[in-house]
């Protein structure tokens, strides 16, 4: 079959499919792209050949930042379960390395996206192309080798007869629960474009079967004894538990125990927030309840987290002398962090195996109520920070709470960056394993509205609510255009506190006063500390086709979520919110290192409570 090397490309995708507990899926959904002189003539022509062709084999969606469509593959993906992804196309140079943030954040959470950056010639005729980097010390590097530590396969093809392995790599990745995150393949111009006879049978439809591997006997027994001896055992829930579509298994394990579960960020939404066992979020944007637990804890059950130093609080949560810890993960990787028991197996089949063999074992009626007691008791000072009543400006918290009683149990929240996270791991009442869905890997600012559209994509029959602060907002909202385009529903509120407040918050705290932080003119002293500065946002978002309401309190912006739920198409609540008023504390900390030397007397207080909270932290060794 004579195609050239992007049409093969195309083709390829368009014949793979995934396959778990009997259910098949695309692994290529579509694509996304940015046509430019590095792929227009390969990729470009070819995807344009499959649409008038093979309408609906590859879906071509334009994109307006590179970054972002990056970043709507990886919402895509999770919301998937990893099951499915989107390719993604850009010319070479600056199109191509606007894709790198994009492919860390993917490779950081674990998510499987693909790449396909325009790369130069490999022929080399006409060196220097436009756009291309020179190494005068070789001859085979460009910028496209910046993918390589922020992606789990890499290749470059140089030759069409290369593109067979380099595809089925990347499949072969993309697929493995253990090694998945972004697959890199660069394309030289002149390659896309090169035709050549390619067997038959590499456009053959090809299952790639996403495997639920068990967990070995003996390394089940070892951590089933130390689940045994444990008067106080608490579940920590991360991410792996939704992927692996463990919540209900785990619901199982945790009413047959009597075992608490507290939730990472990944794994918000694993248990239901009112279930009578659910403690909340857990670690440094944690609840009061799960603190206290995992401060108390004598086993610590990990189930598909990486313990981020959010999770564990820097390493403080988890404070009792001698806790252990099991952990459950399909990566090895992680399931030996903490020097715990590891049980290397799916989170799934390896909860199953855990509640049969654990019959008998039960917690104490009292711990058991306690737990119940404490998360009640939580739950009733997110009530009081929903309702805060904070004037003249809404608080943040309000704003959350509204939007959490606009939202129905299936509907997914969205965010990133900022204050909002941390908000929203605390506040946020998830009723749903898929209603919740916060980067907070990478946590980067800009993919709040990209990442949305790619959760849209991925579950049309939901209602995605984007939160995102005006500096998120700043730093990427093209990808509000893309949604118009499409005419994919997205409900967008935009929390205007002009200037960076979660960062606010943190300078704050080691001493550092809120420098530079806060959108404002230059003042007569020559600092950024006059005038709020007259940006509209809400103007911007008209003007790039969004429907805008604007809401000045909380029942305004009530209404306004009412009637975003009954509109069509992208939708635009702008509300401004006070940045000063805090959410609810839970008791922990986080590490950020402060200035060991300073004139100020506020560094010098700030490091004085830093060395304090340093002398908490353990090794876990």
């Amino acid at each position: 079959m004579r195609l050239t090397v992007g049409q093969a490309t195309v083709r390829f995708l368009a014949a793979q499919r995934t396959e778990r507990d009997g259910v098949e899926h695309r692994l290529i959904d579509g694509w996304f792209g940015i046509f430019g002189h590095g792929n227009v003539a390969g990729l470009g022509q070819a995807l344009l050949e499959a649409e008038l062709t093979d309408p609906g084999a590859a879906p071509y969606r334009q994109a307006r930042n590179e970054q972002g469509m990056v970043h709507a593959a990886a919402g895509f993906a999770r919301q998937r379960n990893r099951m499915s992804t989107l390719a993604c196309t850009s010319s070479i140079g600056p199109g191509a390395t606007n894709m790198v943030t994009g492919a860390a954040l993917a490779t950081v959470n674990r998510l499987p996206v693909l790449l396909f950056p325009g790369d130069v010639f490999a022929t080399r005729v006409a060196d220097p192309v436009l756009q291309q980097l020179e190494d005068p010390r070789t001859g085979d590097i460009s910028v496209n080798d910046t993918f390589r530590p922020v992606s789990r396969y890499f290749d470059r093809v140089w030759r069409p007869e290369q593109l067979p392995s380099a595809l089925l790599n990347a499949a072969r990745v993309l697929t493995d629960p253990v090694e998945t995150g972004a697959v890199t393949i660069a394309l030289p111009q002149d390659v896309q474009a090169e035709a050549y006879d390619w067997p038959d049978e590499l456009f053959a439809p090809r299952v790639w079967h996403v495997p639920r591997p068990v967990p070995e006997p003996a390394a089940l027994a070892r951590a089933l004894d130390v689940i045994r001896s444990a008067r106080k055992p608490l579940i920590v829930a991360g991410g792996g538990v939704i992927y692996s579509e463990a919540t209900e298994a785990l619901r199982e394990l945790a009413e047959a125990t009597g075992i608490p579960v507290a939730e990472t960020q990944a794994g918000k939404g694993s248990l239901s927030y009112d279930h009578p066992l659910s403690l909340g979020a857990v670690g440094a944007t944690g609840t009061t309840a799960a603190n206290e637990f995992a401060r108390e804890a004598d086993v610590v059950i990990g189930i598909g987290t990486r313990y981020s130093d959010f999770t564990t609080a820097s390493r403080t949560a988890f404070a009792a002398k001698n806790v252990r810890f099991v952990n459950i993960n399909v990566a090895a990787f992680d399931a030996a962090k903490h020097s715990g028991a590891m049980v290397v197996g799916d989170a799934r089949e390896t909860i199953k195996q855990l509640q049969k063999a654990l019959t008998g074992y039960r917690t104490d009626d009292a711990y058991r109520e306690r737990a119940g007691r404490l998360a009640a008791e939580w739950d009733a000072i997110v009530e009081r920070a929903y309702r805060a009543g904070h004037q003249p400006l809404p608080a943040q918290t309000e704003v959350i709470g509204a939007v959490n009683d606009a939202a129905e149990p299936r509907d997914v929240v969205v965010c990133a960056a900022g204050s909002m996270p941390g908000d929203l791991h605390k506040l946020w009442r998830t009723r749903d394993p898929k209603g919740y869905h916060v980067e907070y890997g990478y946590s980067c600012m800009g993919y709040e509205i990209a990442g949305g559209l790619g959760v849209k994509l991925a579950a049309p029959d939901r209602e995605v609510f984007v939160l995102v602060g005006d500096g998120s907002y700043l730093m990427m909202s093209q990808e509000l255009v893309t949604a118009v385009q499409e005419r994919i529903k997205l409900i967008v509120v935009l929390v205007q506190n002009h200037g960076y407040a979660s960062i606010g918050r943190l300078s704050e705290s080691v001493g550092a006063q809120r420098f530079g932080t806060a959108y404002r003119f230059r003042d007569g002293d020559g600092r950024l500390a006059g005038d709020t500065l007259p940006v509209d946002l809400a103007a911007n978002a008209r003007s790039l086709g969004a429907e805008v309401i604007r809401a000045t309190t909380v029942d305004e912006l009530t209404d306004a979520l009412t009637a975003a739920r009954k509109a069509e198409g992208v939708i635009v609540v702008h509300v401004d919110a006070d940045p000063y008023v805090d959410s609810p504390g839970s008791g922990s900390w986080w590490d950020v290192p402060v200035a060991a030397s300073s004139t100020l007397n506020t560094v010098r207080d700030a490091n004085a409570r830093y060395r304090e909270g340093k002398r908490a932290q353990k090794h876990y060794l």
